[in-house]
């Protein structure tokens, strides 16, 4: 298949390395996957379930039911990135994403036409559009387009692979900490409907530029990782640039693969949890919803420093030291739920998110590929990004029932505690993996 097929873009005759072009668009990629995210989704959570007449609980169950039958197809669009590459992969995740978002816009339209086909006012029938469509805006923005925009910049650097994952960490975590503030004013100004149509139209222009500058490896336009492969060099940077690979299968079968994934599920399931019902959780203690939202600055501040440093230091430093890092700051920041009545609760869990947050962009991006190579690289996060979408799922409705049954939100720490002691202990004799 032709590289250059349907753009006007050649790499081999950019006047410098083009994997700075893949890491601008590639980090633009994941930022465009916000609508799909749920940082994007909760501004819209109120205002949506309140047109469709869904209670809270209704709401946050379609989003589970959506995401978790998006994660069952995460694993195999990983498979169709090895196959088919970032760049075809990732126009489809943003063009199917733009066409989600103008069906969502509607969705109230839709469920009153339905109900007025079958004559019946029952709350199932907007809760099942919504099943449908957070699977769409799921699968296409939280899962694929993340995925391979990621993956991508991750094949064109390797010794860089750390620096470069910084730079894209920092734009990444500034554009997700302010979506929510863009967001809702997009919505005040314009309301929810005509909200999604805008960012809908975005993310068309979006998939259009996708086909023009999305590349997917070096290696296809002659070049290697990290910079031009010379003819007089040619044998010799073949030696330097040898990896192991693993596949899959053989990834499942190494410890490194399960506690890595289930630390990054964690921060999934939590981020995922709290910034559903951030506005819900901190209008308990008192607080409006735009201090609630201001809340995501201050974490993302943290994220991003340690997310640099952390960066900078993957190139020289044992992975294993961030997996211990991550699982205590997730103890801070679940002591910091736990309570949130205290002033102390809240530093801790602006604490505990932003160091979490800021070394999982490190270890989604940089520790795959360093511990299993890149040839199998969509196989493997594509099935580490179905652990995500499960937490993602679960998180929300779990929240939900903590809050309407018990009355606080605080009790899901008694189930986030015990989980992190079982990481840490299963973490003690984690080794990075070799292939025999």
């Amino acid at each position: 298949m032709n590289p250059n097929k349907l753009s006007f873009v050649n790499p081999k005759k950019w006047p410098f390395f083009y994997g700075y072009v893949v890491l601008i668009f590639g980090s633009i990629g994941v930022l465009f996957s916000i609508p799909g995210q749920t940082v994007g989704v909760s501004v819209f959570t109120d205002p949506v379930k309140d047109a469709l007449g869904l209670t809270r609980n209704q709401f946050s169950n379609a989003y589970l039911i959506g995401t978790l039958l998006s994660a069952f197809f995460v694993t195999k669009a990983g498979r169709l990135f090895d196959r088919f590459g970032a760049r075809f992969v990732a126009f489809f995740a943003a063009f199917f994403l733009g066409i989600a978002l103008i069906i969502f816009s509607y969705s109230e339209g839709i469920s009153d036409s339905i109900k007025s086909g079958f004559n019946t006012k029952s709350w199932f029938i907007p809760f099942v559009l919504l099943c449908l469509l957070f699977f769409l805006v799921r699968f296409c923005g939280q899962g694929v387009l993340t995925m391979s925009s990621r993956n991508m910049v991750m094949m064109w650097f390797d010794k860089n692979r750390g620096k470069v994952n910084s730079i894209s960490s920092i734009a990444v975590s500034l554009g997700f900490s302010s979506s929510p503030i863009l967001f809702n004013y997009l919505i005040d100004e314009n309301g929810w409907e005509v909200s999604w149509q805008i960012l809908a139209v975005c993310l068309f222009i979006f998939s259009f530029l996708i086909l023009q500058f999305y590349r997917n490896k070096p290696e296809d336009f002659g070049l290697i990782p990290d910079g031009f492969l010379s003819k007089k060099k040619k044998k010799k940077k073949r030696v330097e640039i040898i990896e192991v690979n693993f596949t899959l299968e053989e990834a499942k079968k190494t410890r490194a693969f399960w506690m890595f994934g289930l630390a990054l599920a964690f921060n999934s399931f939590f981020s995922t949890g709290f910034t559903f019902h951030v506005v819900s959780i901190f209008k308990t203690q008192g607080y409006e919803k735009t201090e609630a939202i201001a809340v995501f600055l201050p974490i993302s501040i943290i994220a991003i420093s340690v997310s640099t440093l952390a960066n900078i230091l993957s190139d020289y430093i044992q992975h294993k030291i961030y997996l211990f890092i991550m699982i205590f700051s997730g103890i801070i920041a679940s002591v910091g739920l736990l309570i949130l009545d205290d002033t102390i609760g809240i530093y801790l869990l602006i604490i505990g998110l932003g160091i979490f947050s800021g070394l999982f962009a490190v270890v989604n991006a940089v520790t795959w590929p360093r511990y299993f190579g890149r040839d199998f690289l969509g196989a493997i996060t594509g099935k580490v990004m179905s652990f995500l979408v499960i937490a993602s799922a679960l998180a929300p409705s779990l929240f939900s029932y903590c809050f309407t049954s018990f009355g606080s939100y605080s009790y899901i720490s008694y189930i986030l505690l015990p989980f992190l002691g079982f990481m840490l202990i299963g973490s003690l004799s984690l080794k990075k993996p070799e292939k025999i």
